[in-house]
């Protein structure tokens, strides 16, 4: 069947790899496309947040990145246009720590990804030299352009 035919893609873990290979069985092999196996393959998040808030996801990929219950502020100016500062985050890496001249003075901070699909998001305020800013410090910057909302924004 077409199921067992992507299961056995799926464990085989080669994505050029056909269904004629000598894993697969021969009356198999006809009806898995690779295509088919790419498209069943489920995305696996570090963090999933639950159903029943609103949250923030990637734009990209609609990986889970923060819970609306986070938010700080949404008056906040990124590198590509408006976004939104929050407490904390989900599934975001985050690079090494830089100075930058920003909008409200001198901050280091590390630009954050999506641990799913790479794009960069955001950073993270790591210092603040100006004493007016330290409440940014170990806050999250993600822009609007990056996510979307998600779950209950009825």
């Amino acid at each position: 069947t077409a199921l067992a035919c992507v299961l056995q893609c799926f464990f085989c873990q080669r994505a050029q790899q056909s269904c004629s290979s000598s894993r697969a069985s021969p009356e198999l092999s006809e009806a898995c496309p690779v295509e088919m196996v790419k498209m069943t393959k489920s995305k696996t998040f570090q963090a999933y947040l639950p159903n029943c808030h609103r949250t923030y996801s990637c734009v990209h990929c609609r990986a889970h990145l923060a819970n609306h219950d986070e938010l700080i502020s949404k008056s906040f100016q990124g590198s590509q246009g408006r976004a939104y500062l929050f407490n904390s985050v989900v599934n975001v890496g985050c690079g090494p720590a830089e100075e930058r001249v920003l909008l409200t003075g001198l901050h280091a901070v590390a630009d954050i990804y999506c641990e799913n699909c790479k794009t960069t998001l955001g950073w993270k305020y790591e210092h603040a030299f100006e004493s007016s800013q330290k409440y940014k410090e170990g806050k999250f910057i993600i822009e609007l352009a990056h996510m979307i909302k998600d779950n209950g924004w009825e």
